[in-house]
């Protein structure tokens, strides 16, 4: 392929995903990264595209929100890895929320197999995915279904979820960064994400490497609420992606790596985790205090009341 044809599709692929990392250029051009980076760089100095942690984004600082058809077509070795390293952390009989994305919904097939379950969610691509799991409970939002990544927004979604209280949510996102924490592209998704949140006495957020470094425009959860995240392994050369994580680590993020290994490689199923540097900085909210006593001891009365709600 020729240098322009090559550059076309790459232009090409960034306006219809939005993001779209080097790896996964280089992949679909079948091309080396040190190729792909060479001519995102041309494409940048003609201000067509931006380059940004490891790979290109449309010009302008904050990345759109690519569709579903567009989104479940990107990493999708390393969010079926990602799933599989969460699924390990749900538990029998356990209440959780599951919100929207493509990732979720990799994970939301994995629960199928956790007896006792019951998984609150606005996706009806999570819902789906349950629809035929004998032994797991799912209890739908309200709302307005919005066809772009088939999830219920607005106010309906946002007061059924009120007085609700599970133990986890696992929510997904257009970016992360430790700055802001997870973020999206859209505002009613953003609003319905922050009411899931408050549902949850622990966030666990599911984000591909693609996500790390990635700023949007609405904050769905701030970085001291973040419990943990599940991401897969950024590329050797991808300094700012490892900087982010261990800036995430820094800030008392627990974080879980899937090892590197790419498209087909069982490597992909390896685990890795982020070390914390200590205990968590103090900051207000029971979440914002996991690992101080106090905080220990409000979630363990949490915990209590959502058994005696499930007994009942």
């Amino acid at each position: 392929m020729f240098a322009a044809e090559r550059r076309q599709l790459i232009l090409e692929m960034v306006r219809a995903n939005g993001a779209v990392s080097l790896r996964e250029l280089a992949r679909v051009v079948q091309t080396s990264e040190v190729t792909v980076r060479r001519d995102v760089r041309a494409l940048e100095a003609e201000g067509l595209l931006d380059r940004r942690h490891g790979g290109a984004v449309l010009p302008g600082g904050f990345t759109r929100e690519s569709g579903f058809p567009q989104k479940s077509h990107l990493a999708t070795a390393e969010k079926t890895a990602i799933a599989d390293l969460a699924a390990n952390l749900v538990e029998e009989g356990e209440a959780i929320v599951v919100g929207a994305g493509t990732t979720t919904q990799e994970l939301a097939r994995r629960l199928a197999r956790v007896p006792g379950l019951t998984v609150v969610t606005n996706s009806l691509l999570v819902a789906q995915a349950l629809a035929h799991a004998n032994r797991v409970e799912v209890v739908m939002t309200g709302g307005t279904l919005r066809g772009s990544n088939y999830a219920l927004v607005g106010s309906g979604a946002e007061q059924s979820l009120q007085g609700l209280r599970v133990s986890r949510a696992f929510l997904s996102g257009s970016g992360l960064t430790a700055e802001r924490g997870l973020s999206t592209s859209n505002m009613l998704s953003a609003s319905v994400d922050r009411a899931l949140v408050q549902a949850a006495a622990e966030v666990v957020v599911l984000a591909d490497h693609t996500k790390l470094g990635t700023d949007t425009m609405f904050q769905t959860v701030p970085t001291d609420l973040i419990t943990r995240l599940v991401t897969d392994e950024p590329a050797g050369h991808d300094e700012r992606a490892s900087t982010e994580l261990q800036a995430l680590a820094d800030q008392g993020v627990q974080i879980t790596v899937a090892g590197a290994g790419g498209e087909g490689s069982p490597a992909g199923r390896q685990r890795r985790d982020v070390p914390l540097p200590g205990p968590r900085r103090q900051s207000p909210g029971l979440r914002a205090a996991v690992g101080l006593g106090a905080a220990e001891s409000a979630q363990g009365a949490e915990r209590a009341r959502v058994a005696d709600l499930r007994r009942r």
